[in-house]
């Protein structure tokens, strides 16, 4: 076990090809589906919890809901839909980074406009009478609000961002752990571990503990300027 911790190291130091490789993959995964995330989570999430339509209460337990779904019923679902039986399978997208990045969107999504409902719910009040004493319309009230949740922005996006990278259920059957195409971190791992690469497995390992390790300091730093 020593002798392996110690080629990982190596791997990590001589940026091995396939470990690059990975990453490259991984980050493109996770970064867009973060992202993408972002953008349809936090309108969502700010319109849940500032809203006051018919129904509001439907729609925040349906989110709420989605927040748990297993990876591997999403990765079921994408399977389903691009393989071929699916109504999709004319698009040949199984196995490829693209459905990934559909599958880890779709899987985080909630999480962001859950994160950003529970905040604005607890401050919407204020602003909208302060925005209604100033004479604003919907949608200057909208950036009002979205002015005044700046930093939950940036947690939720660290939060779909941490569950993004280190998702394993979903990748795994719509992208099919294919090396040097749609292998990322966490399947990376599993595969190399059961093949007997210990090394690259512990590599990739140190760095996802890493990447982790910084992404809750960047958010604990955030929590503590929403909590002054």
């Amino acid at each position: 076990m020593q002798t392996a911790f110690m080629k990982a190291i190596s791997l990590i130091m001589t940026a091995d090809a396939s470990l690059i490789d990975i990453l490259i993959t991984t980050a493109k995964t996770s970064i867009t589906s973060s992202l993408i995330a972002l953008i349809i989570g936090v309108p969502l999430g700010i319109l849940l919890g500032a809203g006051a339509f018919k129904g509001r209460g439907i729609l925040v337990m349906l989110n709420r809901t989605l927040m748990g779904m297993p990876p591997v019923v999403c990765g079921l679902l994408f399977y389903m839909l691009f393989s071929g039986v699916g109504p999709f399978r004319h698009l040949r997208l199984l196995f490829t980074v693209e459905v990934m990045i559909l599958a880890q969107t779709v899987l985080i999504t909630p999480i962001v406009a859950g994160n950003m409902e529970s905040f604005v719910s607890g401050i919407s009040e204020l602003i909208k009478e302060t925005a209604k004493g100033l004479g604003l319309g919907r949608i200057k009230t909208f950036y009002l609000i979205m002015n005044e949740s700046v930093y939950q922005i940036f947690s939720a996006y660290l939060l779909a961002f941490a569950r993004a990278i280190a998702e394993v259920g979903a990748v795994s059957m719509v992208g099919g752990a294919i090396a040097w195409k749609t292998n990322v971190m966490t399947t990376a791992i599993m595969q190399y571990t059961n093949m007997g690469d210990f090394a690259l497995g512990i590599a990739l390992g140190i760095i996802l503990m890493a990447i982790s390790l910084l992404v809750n300091i960047v958010l604990y730093v955030l929590q503590r300027r929403l909590s002054r």
